[in-house]
């Protein structure tokens, strides 16, 4: 493609998909970093003698770009991604943190400490190739179309996985067996929220109902659950009475039990008398007696504070653990007190529980937050056991003079290895494995990071797209959350999702879907006190009651809740908030509002015994979001494209694009319409032409399958080291494609090859979906591939710490039969065919002066492709180098291909040119013919279009537009023309204007008797691909060879070149046909036949032995060679030879002999000739 301006534009869409990854480690870099620091805990340290007060904490921090090792002073090179992939090294920049020193309140101290080398992430704004144009990127010598939005970990490209979390800050009622497990007298319901602070750590707090009514409000810390009674919390926030908690709690259960909508019922009003009847049980009367309790019990558990009062403990209790997303205290008696209303509404069945398996209540986990999250422990982690071993120093040093130095404070804290932060972190995304106590309030502790595989370009895209539920669902045998639910219209694809054990939990992005981040549309960080604002100015002018401190109010069905974030801002009456609703789905779309246009306006509606009723509003980021037309607002005003979440979709009235109502009924009219309907499906999914002509799983197939086809791997092949790469030597563009296609620039990475193919049942070959190839049409190049194999060889690595620069590349001089395969510098010559066990790279050790040649492995001859040798330390020899190999894979029988509709098949024959039939017209010979008997039952409509099309637009000499669901859009267009016309009468028209049948069939003549075929058959060109399952890399084939040491049965392993196992279920269908001899000949002489000597005194066949016969001097006769002496053989624990036997047993046998002896059991064989038996 050439780099004009359609170019640019295009690798935009490109860019948005790869978006939420880099956006969220963009916010760590820009402010997440900083924030974080701020909310770490200082540490202080008193010294006992002297009274003297040392307080740490963090300031600052730089994150620097990546920079190579210094070579010389002055100048520092950037260190490339490119560099990194190649070396087998880390893209990491350099993480320098402030840590504050101060002496008794004094002056603070600044002191710059190293914490190691962050990983950074491309195209992150730290990491060099931001900014860079297609053109700028190659000179970088990256792909045009680099994305960035991984890590490149030992020369690995590692990309966080996206995970499904529960939404941030809003409650939610469940109804869970495990509650009831808790203690004695609780039951199944509660309500759990998830609370956020402005760092991204998180606290769950759930309340619990119990049996006689009460609540409980339970927290973790450092791995146990603590539970208190909801009538201290409620106390200890503020200072209220009892019947002001009495009057918010039954300000909504007076009301007429019927009207829609109700949620309270009277049996409240008894509740709240038994949760303040707790807390007069506990003679706790006022406000700081309730705060003093809750110190006095968590004194122990806090870090820290064990000098203090218990009323401060108490303060840190509920300011650490209790709804951390809010700083205010009124704001967390507001919510407990929503929350307790909600729970006893789920008790008394006025509303249901929400579903957590639903999208409505569920957000993602991106990477930028993880690490965030990750950093902060492993940070505070540091400063408390700097805090220790300080403490230590005290205690061994007894004189605390050098205590007083900073010089000495810094020497301890530098003992504790500030490097090993960036080095755990490393380790957490090479591995996936969270190395943590608290847990951080994630599900999972390992899989959080995936390798990116560059399979193809399709690979590695959906790995971007790609969110999975957990690895917790994986194992449960429930299939409630892997279902496609309803709420996932338009965020998840219904397509694109894997069969087998994680289907349905690993699921993938709609081509449409966005993830909200912190920036706004023009890149600068959101200030979200000033959105609140905004929204809560906004929201009071509409007609909410701000929910001021101590103010009794009504509760639902007249007056609804109004939740922003989590905090409980007002309330608003229920005949004024539709009004409210509309309005402020106005203001999100004109861009001066002030209001953000990715807000979240999740209006439940008053019900029946529906959900709770309230208006929740939504800033946060990491929510998914999707765009649809606003149809409600007249067009005049701008822009009508509004960014809607899964939790307000539920609620909304939203049309399809083809302009039909979709069956509502007209007091609820659609205010928003889809875009177009291919946005409910993923990148990989909108690739399938006319896929709404396909049986659907079909489609699911192809998403499978597109993503394992060799393809043309990667235009920036020179610069890398991948360990196995699959290559397409002669790809080409699709005739027919959809618009997806070009939007997403697939055709800088094709995929397959337009083959002509024949649907005919053709000689028998291609029964079960085997298919015919022209064996011509392949030796032109049809489908010819490589696959790419580099081998890194690190002399450092071998010769180990002690004895650097001891090992060198070179070749031996002395034996010069190599030398046609090794150059002078003891590497190949590229190029060079290398057949299995000859030497492909010499290594002379220069201590011992020997040279050892390094053979090549396996069983088929490879050809080097390139060398890359390692000059980043140009004075000393070199001591790496890249070889990469190449090995040849062009189709043949048992190879696989597959078209387009999830048709795969295995190649059965390789058919002669002058064999295949041919047409009658044009004289043309089929690439592939394929069994009529792949179409009936899987009903692949859309694989019988492209061919006609294909066809037809390959004769038109034009691409065909085969996007899905075409006719459901065009319907306004075609009102007006009174005659419809199908698709295929299009296609067919095509092939009319020149002479072809209108159906896509020809007459075609047998190669073989040259005589017509008795019908017509169909025949046009496809979009074929090849996978990468290829026969020569799966055959496995064994006479003898490598035995096992201890049981010298054949090892197993392709690679070794093991044996097939035959396995206890084989032999039980050998022991049902009757088969003995067969039997015996698998387990027996084929494996581990051994002839063992066996005493028949004593039974035993470890106690014999040979006896060494001396040498006696034989005379000659005649030149004939000496008389062989015959063996004996002699039982140690008889003393004697005689009664020796010979019996043949598995070798196995005399294996397990050993064994039992060694644990002092006798094996004994009484031996009798097979007569007497």
């Amino acid at each position: 493609m050439g780099a004009g301006k359609d170019t640019k534009h295009d690798y935009e869409s490109l860019r948005e998909l790869f978006k939420p990854h880099i956006d969220s480690f963009d916010y760590f870099v820009d402010a997440g970093l900083e924030t974080m620091l701020m909310h770490i805990k200082p540490v202080e340290i008193v010294d006992s003698f002297t009274k003297t007060k040392l307080r740490i904490w963090f300031g600052k921090s730089e994150l620097y770009p990546p920079q190579k090792e210094r070579i010389s002073k002055s100048i520092r090179d950037p260190l490339l991604p490119f560099e990194c992939r190649q070396a087998g090294i880390s893209y990491s920049g350099k993480f320098m943190v402030d840590v504050c020193f101060q002496y008794n309140n004094g002056v603070v101290v600044r002191e710059k400490f190293g914490f190691g080398q962050l990983p950074i992430m491309l195209k992150s704004k730290v990491c060099h190739l931001r900014g860079a144009d297609p053109q700028k990127l190659v000179s970088y010598k990256e792909e045009a179309t680099e994305m960035g939005g991984y890590f490149i970990l030992n020369g690995l490209e590692r990309l966080v996985r996206l995970l499904i979390m529960p939404k941030r800050n809003y409650p939610m009622s469940m109804v869970r067996n495990s509650f009831r497990e808790r203690r004695e007298g609780y039951t199944d319901k509660a309500v759990v929220i998830r609370c956020v602070r402005e760092d991204q750590s998180a606290v769950t707090v759930k309340l619990y109902h119990l049996q006689n009514g009460s609540a409980r409000l339970g927290f973790w810390i450092r791995g146990k659950e603590y539970l208190l009674p909801v009538g201290i919390v409620l106390k200890a926030l503020i200072d209220t009475s009892d019947h002001e908690i009495y009057v918010s709690l039954t300000c909504h259960s007076e009301v007429n039990q019927k009207a829609k909508g109700t949620v309270g019922t009277q049996l409240v009003g008894e509740r709240v008398k038994i949760i303040l009847d707790e807390v007069r049980d506990l003679s706790l009367f006022t406000h700081l007696q309730c705060i003093q309790h809750i110190g006095e019990y968590f004194q122990a558990i806090m870090d820290g504070l064990e000098t203090e009062s218990h009323s401060v403990v108490g303060e840190v209790v509920l300011k650490d653990y209790i709804f951390v997303h809010l700083d205010n205290n009124h704001d967390k008696f507001n919510l407990l007190i929503f929350m307790l209303q909600k729970l006893f509404s789920l008790v008394d069945q006025t509303t249901v529980p929400d579903n957590p398996d639903t999208l409505q209540n569920q957000e993602v986990l991106l990477p930028g937050h993880l690490i965030t999250i990750y950093l902060k422990e492993k940070l505070q982690d540091w400063l408390l056991k700097g805090r220790r071993l300080l403490y230590d120093e005290i205690k061994n040093k007894g004189k605390s003079s050098e205590f007083l130095s900073l010089a000495h404070v810094k020497k301890v804290l530098d003992k504790n290895s500030p490097k090993s932060i960036g080095l755990a972190l490393e380790n957490m995304l090479k591995t996936g494995r969270l190395v943590t106590q608290t847990g951080l309030d994630l599900q999972q502790k390992e899989g959080m990071s995936v390798q990116a595989e560059r399979l193809n370009f399709l690979r590695f895209l959906s790995h971007f797209r790609a969110v999975h539920r957990g690895a917790s669902f994986a194992g449960l045998r429930t299939t409630s959350v892997r279902k496609l639910l309803p709420e996932t219209w338009g965020f998840l694809c219904p397509v694109h999702t894997p069969d087998g054990e994680p289907c349905g939990l690993l699921n993938h992005l709609t081509s449409t879907c966005r993830i909200t981040s912190y920036f706004d549309s023009h890149g600068n960080v959101k200030d979200f006190f000033k959105i609140r604002m905004s929204i809560l100015s906004v929201l009071i002018g509409v007609g909410m009651m701000p929910s001021l401190p101590k103010l009794v109010r009504a509760g639902p069905p007249e007056v609804l809740s109004v939740l922003l974030d989590g905090r409980v801002v007002g309330s608003i009456s229920s005949t004024e908030v539709e009004n409210a609703v509309a309005h402020l789905r106005r203001l999100k779309l004109s861009a001066c509002s002030g209001i953000p246009n990715d807000l979240e306006v999740g209006y439940v509606p008053l019900t029946m015994g529906g959900a709770y009723p309230g208006l929740y509003l939504f800033t946060s980021p990491s929510r998914f979001a999707r765009p649809v037309r606003n149809i409600s607002v007249s067009s005049e005003e701008g822009q009508d494209i509004e960014l809607i979440g899964p939790f307000e979709q539920v609620y909304m009235e939203i049309r399809c694009a083809d302009g039909g109502n979709g069956g509502r009924r007209s007091i609820f009219p659609a205010t928003h319409e889809e875009i177009h309907p291919t946005g409910i499906l993923s990148v990989v999914a909108n690739l399938t032409p006319w896929s709404d002509h396909n049986q659907s799983p079909r489609n699911m197939y192809q998403c499978q399958m597109a993503k394992q086809t060799m393809a043309f791997s990667s235009q920036s092949i020179r610069f890398r080291a991948d360990q196995k790469l699959y290559h397409l030597q002669t790809p080409q563009t699709p005739i027919v494609r959809t618009s997806a296609y070009t939007k997403y620039s697939i055709d800088e990475f094709p995929t397959g090859t337009n083959a002509i193919v024949a649907v005919l049942a053709y000689s028998g070959y291609d029964m079960e979906d085997a298919m015919i190839l022209n064996k011509s049409s392949v030796e032109r190049g049809l489908c010819h591939g490589y696959i790419y194999q580099t081998e890194t060889i690190d002399l450092a690595d071998q010769s180990g710490k002690s004895d650097e620069d001891l090992k060198l590349f070179a070749r031996s001089n002395v034996d010069k039969s190599t030398h046609s395969l090794i150059d002078s510098d003891g590497l190949p010559y590229v190029g060079q065919k290398v057949h299995p066990d000859e030497p492909y790279c010499s290594i002379y050790n220069t201590v011992t002066g020997t040279t050892k040649a390094t053979k090549l492995k396996g069983s088929e001859p490879v050809i080097v492709d390139y060398v890359a040798v390692d000059v980043r330390k140009p004075k000393k020899p070199m001591q790496k180098v890249n070889i990469r190999f190449r090995r040849p894979r062009n189709p043949i029988i048992g190879d696989k291909f597959s078209s387009r509709h999830g048709q795969k098949g295995v190649c059965s024959q390789l058919w002669p040119d002058i064999d295949m039939p041919f047409s009658g017209v044009t004289g043309m010979q089929p690439d592939l013919i394929i069994n009529p008997h792949a179409f009936p039952s899987r009903m692949t409509i859309g694989m019988l279009l492209e061919s006609i099309a294909a066809k037809g637009g390959s004769l038109h000499g034009k691409f065909i537009n085969a996007t899905p669901f075409a006719s459901s859009v065009e319907e306004d267009d075609k009102k007006s023309s009174s005659k419809s016309s199908s698709l295929v009468d299009e296609l067919g028209s095509m092939l009319t204007s020149y002479g072809f049948n209108y159906h896509g069939v020809e007459v075609l003549y047998s190669g073989v008797l040259g005589t017509e075929l008795t019908c017509e058959i169909f025949i046009g060109p496809v979009y074929y691909q090849r996978l990468r399952h290829m026969v020569s890399d799966k055959f496995q084939v064994r006479s003898t060879g490598t035995l096992d040491q201890v049981t010298r049965q054949p090892i197993k392993g392709r690679k070794r070149g093991g044996g097939i196992r035959f396995g206890e279920m084989e032999r039980d269908s050998i022991l049902a046909h009757g088969a003995a001899y067969l039997l015996h000949d698998r387990l027996h002489t084929c494996s581990d036949y051994h002839i063992a000597d066996v005493c028949s005194l004593c039974g035993s066949i470890l106690t014999t032995s040979f006896i060494q016969p001396q040498k006696r001097a034989v005379r000659e006769f005649g030149g004939l060679p000496p008389g062989r002496i015959p063996k004996k053989v002699t039982c140690h624990a008889c003393k004697t030879s005689k009664g020796m036997e010979t019996v043949a047993m598995p070798y196995v046998f005399r294996y397990l002999a050993a064994e039992l002896a060694a644990m002092n059991i006798k094996l004994t064989l009484q031996l009798s000739s097979g007569t007497e038996a």
